[in-house]
């Protein structure tokens, strides 16, 4: 075991001299790092000895303070400054600062290489680690037995917190609780600073943005301070992650004491073991989903028909066999997703987002009119609406406007993201919930075909194009619309104008034209223009309810035949 003592009675490296915090000389001396950037606070752990130029903090008095105060929280061995570089003595400022943390502040003569110092010292250190091995070893199989005996997370915690001596709290990849573990020392206890409810954010906005992005490629802990009624907690936050992908944090509550070398190789072995538990978890509840899942399959694709069969499976899985239910799908769409090349990782991103929808669903579940049930499958998210069957029937108004306001949250929780939703009609029985499923996503399929925003739509805004659709044959629409508007048509193609988009609007908004041309972003003389151009083209006046109708008619044909 080398310590601070003993590397200044080497003779191989003769010269080098504490100048301040002798109180540390004992410090143990596990490896050797230089450090030549300001931001590796994040990057060391105890124990490590530091050897520096100096450059980064030659001219920075404020910054040479915090180094000495960082480097004595982390439980680093100590300092050591190469000469006549950029120092030709040390500041008064750090030798202060090294006496108050009582961290070895130490001078290394100009004439050896930082890499000579370097491998000099980890080959006296090497010999210390086969007692540090033997233990972490140890801890290793503790925790491991523990996951193979079905411990799970709550039993690595409470062992991981009395190893370490200090609370722990065990959060997911979006920072909700998990698990914690506290102790009866710990003189700040959890509860009197922290929100601890189960699969609710626990830290701060502030405090879980101060953490690097790419936390995930970190192998050590790194320490942020928590504050809150006027204390600032020490923090030490290692992420729960395989591969890159985060399950999760462990955010250590440094309250009990400071962390040991040993402390640190213990918290990168218990995340490992933590990792492989949330891949358990969630496996598990891939199972229990997909059995779920292959249930409601069956429902809304109309394959169960008997009906004491279908009302063992709705008690089972949550469902009034009695209810009258509609169907609500929601189509995501993520641009984002697909800078992702690794498809494990996109898939479990997705399904990430999915549930984040399915959350905020049964969050807003109040404002249904019914009993909600939902559930996610790929990027769709499927809400199943019941209600008394002696109950009115839920008229579209009610569904469209429950949507709406399902589609404001949705896009003002989950940024970046598109959203459509469609609905389906409401059956008087459940055994006729697969034509609501199936008609809510011929709803989404004419909203992405017909203006591709993303928006919210019932099966019955869509009746004219059922109907022109199914029961009209492709040419005979074609030569209906050419017969009624193909000289507008034809204008616009030729002219480059806009009369067809004109046209629409002059309907959507009921004939008034201050409407239709704020909706067109232009002036509305120049949308009456427009209309009195149409008019004159088709040698018409508006006034024969007859040729409106072939004009609406021959609008939605235009559509149906996505001729935009």
């Amino acid at each position: 075991m080398l310590t601070i003592r003993d590397l200044l009675q080497l003779k191989s490296i003769d010269g080098i001299k504490v100048v301040a915090g002798e109180q540390g000389l004992d410090n143990v001396i596990s490896i050797v790092n230089i450090m030549e950037n300001p931001d590796s606070f994040d990057w060391l752990t105890s124990n490590e000895l530091l050897l520096s130029t100096g450059y980064i903090f030659k001219d920075n008095a404020a910054l040479q303070n915090n180094i000495i105060k960082e480097l004595s929280e982390i439980n680093c061995s100590g300092l050591c400054i190469k000469m006549k570089r950029y120092f030709d003595k040390i500041p008064q400022n750090m030798i202060d600062h090294a006496n108050k943390y009582g961290l070895p502040l130490l001078e290394l003569p100009f004439g050896y290489p930082l890499s000579k110092v370097i491998s000099i010292i980890n080959e006296k250190a090497a010999g210390r680690y086969d007692l540090l091995n033997r233990r972490t070893l140890d801890m290793h199989n503790i925790l491991f037995r523990i996951a193979l005996e079905g411990g799970g997370i709550e039993r690595i915690s409470s062992e991981l917190s009395e190893t370490i001596h200090n609370p722990i709290v065990f959060l997911d990849r979006d920072w909700n609780l998990l698990y914690y573990t506290d102790l009866d020392n710990n003189e700040i206890p959890l509860e009197s600073c922290l929100n601890l409810v189960r699969n609710r954010p626990v830290f701060t906005r502030e405090f879980i943005e101060s953490v690097p992005q790419n936390i995930s490629q970190m192998k050590k802990s790194i320490k942020r301070i928590f504050h809150t009624k006027g204390l600032e907690i020490k923090c030490r936050i290692l992420p729960v992650a395989v591969a890159n992908y985060i399950y999760g944090y462990i955010v250590v509550w440094q309250t009990v004491r400071e962390l040991t070398e040993f402390d640190y190789i213990v918290l990168e072995q218990a995340s490992t073991i933590m990792a492989l538990e949330r891949i358990k978890a969630k496996e598990i509840e891939e199972v229990k989903l997909k059995i779920r899942q292959d249930f409601f399959d069956d429902l809304l694709t109309g394959k169960i028909t008997s009906s004491d069969t279908l009302q063992t499976l709705c008690d089972l899985h949550g469902l009034n066999s009695h209810y009258m239910y509609y169907c609500m799908v929601i189509n995501i769409e993520q641009i984002e997703l697909e800078n992702y090349e690794d498809i494990v990782v996109r898939k479990y991103e997705l399904d990430n987002m999915a549930k984040k929808c399915v959350d905020l669903v049964y969050e807003y579940a109040g404002k249904s009119s019914g009993e909600v049930t939902c559930f996610y499958r790929n990027n769709r998210v499927i809400i199943l609406v019941g209600q008394n069957e002696y109950k009115p029937m839920i008229s579209v108004s009610e569904a469209k406007t429950y949507g709406n306001a399902l589609h404001d949250k949705l896009t003002a929780a989950l940024k970046k993201t598109t959203f459509y939703i469609g609905i389906g009609r409401q059956y008087k029985h459940i055994s006729s919930l697969h034509k609501s499923f199936s008609e809510a996503h011929e709803a989404i399929r004419l909203m992405q075909k017909f203006d591709g925003k993303g928006e919210v739509s019932h099966f019955e805004d869509y009746s004219v194009y059922h109907f022109l659709d199914s029961n009209i044959k492709t040419m005979e629409l074609e030569d209906f619309f050419l017969k009624c508007l193909g000289k507008i048509y034809d204008h616009d193609n030729t002219h480059g104008t806009s009369l067809m988009i004109t046209l629409e609007n002059y309907f959507m908004y009921n004939h008034n034209v201050s409407e239709a041309a704020k909706a067109m972003f232009i002036h509305r003389n120049t949308f009456i223009y427009r209309v009195e151009k149409i008019k004159e083209i088709l040698n018409t006046d508006f006034k024969n309810a007859e040729e409106l109708l072939q004009i609406q008619l021959a609008l939605k044909v235009y559509r149906l035949l996505n001729k935009v």
